[in-house]
């Protein structure tokens, strides 16, 4: 098992790994995409990943389940935000959040997460003040299949 910096939530059961740096909004797209009506909370800041049966899990560090930061508000339950909880997803998404992206990219290679090839979406900050964050990951895991 590894701890990796980054958020996860999961959407109709398909875990999503969101890495960037520091303030990138890792957090927060984490509670926008598990705010949605299929969405759940799986974790934030420390991301706990191991293999299984060929497939990448993730859950929440212990210290830190069903908890998240919010810039400006701290740490918050999860719950008392009105979110679904998951303790673990099999992850189906890794998302890099970038400060800038070609205007028309190649698209990225996989994540190599613990020797496992994940599928991976890079999503520069134009698209995340956009709003369009959630509707490229919704894309890039209905392009995954069942």
């Amino acid at each position: 098992m590894v701890t990796l910096h980054g958020a996860c939530a999961a959407l109709c059961g398909a875990g999503i790994l969101i890495r960037g740096p520091s303030g990138a909004g890792k957090s927060s797209l984490a509670l926008l995409l598990a705010a949605a009506p299929d969405g759940a909370f799986v974790a934030d800041d420390r991301v706990a990943c191991a293999v299984r049966d060929g497939r990448i899990t993730a859950g929440p560090h212990p210290a830190l389940a069903g908890r998240v930061e919010v810039r400006g508000q701290g740490i918050l339950s999860a719950a008392d935000l009105g979110l679904a909880v998951r303790s673990e997803a099999v992850l189906h998404l890794a998302v890099d959040l970038v400060e800038a992206a070609p205007r028309l990219p190649e698209p990225p290679s996989d994540a190599d997460i613990l020797g496992i090839a994940v599928p991976r979406l890079v999503l520069d900050r134009g698209a995340r003040a956009a709003g369009l964050a959630p509707l490229l990951v919704r894309a890039a895991l209905r392009k995954l299949g069942p």
